[in-house]
């Protein structure tokens, strides 16, 4: 089945595009491998407005959210999905013009995993790409808490994976979830450990498919028009990926760079380092579940075999 991506999205950074009744969205200029066409910023209400993700910390793309409120407006709460460098930064500057509170989970590192924790306290894992990590919001935000405005209402779900502090918000009433970096219609999400885990994303895909939503408004990308459809196909995609992972390991084992060279043939060689740290992500899964195991400490450089119970 071909993936149901859309790749050919077009925004003009900076321009206010209104989807629908009471969300704006201003397209930050900072388009690239990883970020697709820019960060997406949500303006949600009218009067007094939420800012879903103001994004990286450029002062053309604050003028630009600036431009995009109407006259006598009030950005009442700035609210941050995750704490990477192209949607967290720009919130303080946000906050002290407008005056609004930063909400988000906590700090670059806060819900990780106990597993994951102790592996990053050992060191040797890498990762940590494009960490915001001097984010702190003013107010935290807990997993089914709503934050209020006049005539919206946006509810928290805690969906750790891509990194350990993420959260999708519901705009209740409405059938439309922000799903920042926790699916996108462009592409499959990044999951580089140990601030990426793989265990957390399924069960926090699987959050999402036991809902009803109508649209997902990702970080990145075009609105997502079937929800459902796509969460499918990427439990799928990660499901078969396992697979093959597991299939290699089984001929012989290897490292999370020699997997790649070998399971991503028909993958840009460009693409591979971050492929990598999603099969070392896969990998790291396969060890917490017993199903294979680290020759010495688990990491990027280490080669992974298959554990007798996989066999």
């Amino acid at each position: 089945m071909a993936a149901p991506f859309q790749t050919d999205h077009h925004v003009v950074p900076g321009e206010v595009e209104q989807p629908e009744p009471g969300i704006r969205i201003v397209t930050a200029p900072n388009a690239g491998p990883m970020t697709f066409t820019g960060t997406r910023s949500y303006i949600v209400g009218r009067g007094e407005v939420a800012v879903i993700d103001p994004g990286p910390d450029d002062p053309a793309h604050l003028r630009a959210i600036l431009a995009a409120l109407e006259p006598g407006e009030r950005v009442r709460h700035i609210l941050v999905t995750h704490s990477h460098a192209d949607h967290a930064p720009l919130a303080r500057g946000l906050s002290r013009l407008t005056g609004a509170p930063v909400l988000a989970f906590g700090p670059h590192g806060v819900g990780m995993r106990p597993a994951l924790a102790a592996l990053a306290r050992r060191g040797g894992l890498g990762g940590g790409e494009g960490a915001d990590r001097d984010f702190a919001p003013d107010i935290r935000l807990a997993h089914g808490q709503t934050v209020e405005g006049r005539g919206w209402a946006l509810t928290a779900l805690h969906t750790p994976g891509h990194l350990s502090n993420h959260l999708c918000f519901v705009l209740e009433d409405s059938g439309a979830v922000f799903t920042g970096d926790h699916v996108m219609g462009w592409a499959t999400t990044l999951i580089s450990p140990p601030d990426g885990d793989l265990t957390a994303f399924m069960d926090s895909l699987r959050l999402l498919q036991g809902r009803a939503d109508r649209i997902y408004y990702p970080g990145h990308g075009a609105p997502v028009q079937d929800p459902a459809g796509l969460v499918a196909h990427i439990l799928r995609h990660r499901t078969a990926r396992e697979a093959q992972i597991r299939a290699a390991l089984a001929e012989a084992p290897d490292t999370p760079a020699g997997l790649v060279a070998r399971i991503y043939a028909d993958v840009d060689p460009a693409l591979h380092r971050a492929a990598a740290r999603n099969v070392l992500a896969h990998l790291l899964d396969l060890v917490e579940r017993g199903l294979a195991e680290a020759e010495g400490e688990p990491g990027p450089g280490a080669r992974f075999r298959p554990t007798p119970a996989a066999v």
